[in-house]
């Protein structure tokens, strides 16, 4: 069976599974997503093989051929510029250095591969549920650390020369604990937003909070671990808990602090903000306090305009690309770059 014109294919690589997507030319998703164990701890190599399952599976249950394939997105959680991988972050020790574009491409036969972080791949796949929107867009992802991306009017994600544009997590906040220091930042710098915006700065937080004489009889304070205690803590603020409402609410305000400086420099238009809290029953609530930190900091023209005042300069969403946004997002880059 002949199919034209051609399909792009979508490649998000985590730390435990590939997320796969096909797409035809229009940009219809056909059949579903394909989950295969990504294996990069095994080295790239054995992570092509099982790329390829994936492929297998996608072109199998779509009834087409692999020849059929214009293209490929491929997304990396880790830096890298020009296909090369710059640091190993959760990868094997020979990723790093390794062209992993040419390398997939070549294995495949030389069908075109287009690669970038994930952070991108997130901030794409966003963009591409959002066929409306004409302007730039700027993601933000609270999770284990603070990812971002930013796509431009037009589709194209802002990658910067080296691949290392959109660190969003490392921007310094004016924040300081109550002794006066700066928290650790994950980098090994000191002070970064995603220092205080991240489940790492939450159990922090959940620790130090915890610690107070007037939280000795909170329930949290029953013997588990940090780690565990910041898990739950998102079940505590869902009943209304006032510690742990108080705790999201700091790290609300804190990132739309944040935001309002990435706003200054980029003037997206729309901020979307990603991640586990969009599934939360207080995330409007979380969103009013990041708007309350943006308002503090921002310029009152980065929110209305000064021709309409009753239309926003800048909109704040949740994300709704869900679990397979990164890989969309890839796919719908292989397309526009590969038809």
């Amino acid at each position: 069976m002949s199919h034209s014109p051609p399909f792009f294919v979508g490649l998000d690589i985590g730390g435990t599974t590939v997320k796969s997507i096909l797409i035809d030319s229009t940009g219809a998703t056909v059949g579903g997503m394909v989950e295969v164990r990504s294996l990069v701890k095994e080295g790239f190599e054995s992570t092509f093989s099982q790329l390829e399952l994936a492929l297998d599976q996608l072109t199998t249950g779509a009834g087409i051929e692999r020849s059929e394939i214009g293209g490929i997105g491929l997304d990396v959680p880790a830096p890298s510029s020009e296909g090369v991988i710059w640091a190993q972050a959760n990868l094997g020790s020979d990723w790093v250095g390794t062209n992993i574009r040419d390398r997939l491409s070549e294995r495949l036969g030389r069908v075109p591969v287009y690669m970038t972080n994930d952070g991108n791949a997130a901030a794409l796949g966003e963009y591409a549920v959002r066929p409306d929107q004409a302007g730039s867009l700027l993601l933000v992802s609270p999770g284990t650390g603070l990812g971002g991306g930013m796509v431009l009017s037009g589709g194209r994600a802002w990658e910067g020369a080296n691949g290392l544009a959109l660190e969003v997590g490392h921007i310094s906040v004016p924040n300081r604990e109550q002794d006066g220091s700066l928290p650790e930042c994950s980098c090994g710098k000191s002070g970064c937003l995603e220092a205080w915006v991240s489940l790492v700065a939450l159990r922090r937080r959940v620790s130090l909070e915890l610690a107070k004489p007037e939280h000795v009889d909170h329930p949290l304070n029953d013997g588990s671990s940090a780690e565990e205690k910041a898990f739950r803590l998102r079940e505590f603020a869902e009943k209304g808990d006032e510690l742990a409402v108080s705790i999201f609410r700091q790290q609300g305000r804190i990132l739309g602090y944040g935001l309002a400086d990435l706003v200054r420099v980029f003037d997206p238009g729309l901020v979307v903000i990603g991640g586990g809290l969009a599934e939360t029953r207080f995330r409007d609530h979380y969103l009013e306090w990041i708007i309350e930190g943006f308002l503090e900091r921002a310029w009152p023209v980065y929110w209305r305009s000064p021709i309409n005042p009753d239309q926003p300069t800048t909109r704040f969403e949740w994300a709704k690309g869900g679990d397979s946004a990164a890989a969309l997002g890839v796919a719908f880059a292989a397309r526009d770059r590969f038809s």
